[in-house]
């Protein structure tokens, strides 16, 4: 084994990976292999080969629940040691999930070295369903809260930094916990969500907006002259096209509004950034006024 991991060293992940299935192999998994090999060469009673198959079974569950914790704890580690630089607030629900396939492996290799003893675990897997029957009714909201997570952190409709909007309530997405999720809003007070009640409702996620499509309506008075009237278009498109970073539309005389004529105009800002739409709007009403 010592030889094997001077060979194998973790530059690559499928290295890493073996690294650690070897260094959670434990010596007397190695001997009860070398002690069964050599067995078929015996002639054993039977109560010799039902004491050995015993305790071979019980070393070989506790080889594999070593492997299947020694491979839980590294895959949590390189998953939180990834997002530390791209999602932070995942991270706890990652140490959760793993803490969980951890709870799972020791309760399975429990239940199969009982059985193993020769112990009937039928009554024992009953009661252990109906018990965790009753624990889920009994906080299925928390369940549901940290399932709703775990589905946050796998399909990511937002991550921490992003500026979301959850029906009329705006704010920064500051943290991701395993039952809430904290923003902070533009009038600073924080805003909490529980997971579950969050994925129910509509988000909109302005942080993954490419552009900002822009509609904006001018009145111009009865009484304009005709020739004014069809050149107004032209004058709105000049202002939108003077401004950068732009992509124009439309320009129209809309209809015949109550009190003036209505024109309507349609452009994209190419980026996201709420004040960068602003300065270019002001900048249009400007050069409109003049």
């Amino acid at each position: 084994r010592v030889t094997l991991l001077k060979v194998l060293k973790p530059t690559t992940t499928g290295r890493a990976f073996t690294r650690n299935v070897i260094q959670h192999t434990r010596y007397t998994f190695f001997a009860i292999i070398s002690i069964a090999i050599a067995t078929t060469y015996l002639t054993l009673s039977a109560r010799s080969q039902h004491v050995f198959a015993v305790i071979a079974t019980l070393i070989t569950l506790l080889q594999v629940a070593w492997w299947g914790h020694g491979l839980t704890t590294f895959w949590v580690h390189r998953v939180i040691k990834r997002r530390l630089k791209e999602d932070i607030g995942s991270v706890t629900v990652v140490r959760t999930i793993g803490t969980m396939i951890l709870v799972a492996l020791w309760i399975v290799i429990l239940i199969a070295i009982i059985a193993t003893l020769g112990v009937n675990v039928t009554g024992l897997v009953a009661g252990l369903g109906i018990g965790g029957i009753a624990i889920a009714l009994a906080v299925q909201n928390i369940v549901g809260d940290l399932f709703a997570s775990i589905s946050i952190m796998a399909d990511k409709p937002f991550v921490v930094g992003d500026f979301i909007q959850i029906g009329t309530m705006l704010g920064t997405v500051e943290q991701i916990g395993l039952k809430s999720t904290r923003l902070s809003s533009l009038s600073g007070e924080q805003l909490i969500f529980g997971n579950g009640d969050l994925l129910k409702s509509r988000i909109q996620n302005y942080k993954r907006m490419v552009n900002r499509r822009i509609v904006f309506t001018i009145g111009a008075e009865y009484g304009t002259p005709a020739e004014r009237v069809e050149a107004i278009p032209e004058m709105i498109k000049s202002a939108i096209t003077a401004q950068s970073p732009v992509r124009f539309d439309r320009a129209h005389f809309k209809e015949y509004g109550d009190s003036a004529l209505t024109y309507e105009a349609v452009y994209y800002v190419l980026s996201p950034d709420y004040n960068t739409y602003m300065d270019i709007q002001q900048a249009i009403n400007f050069i409109i006024y003049r």
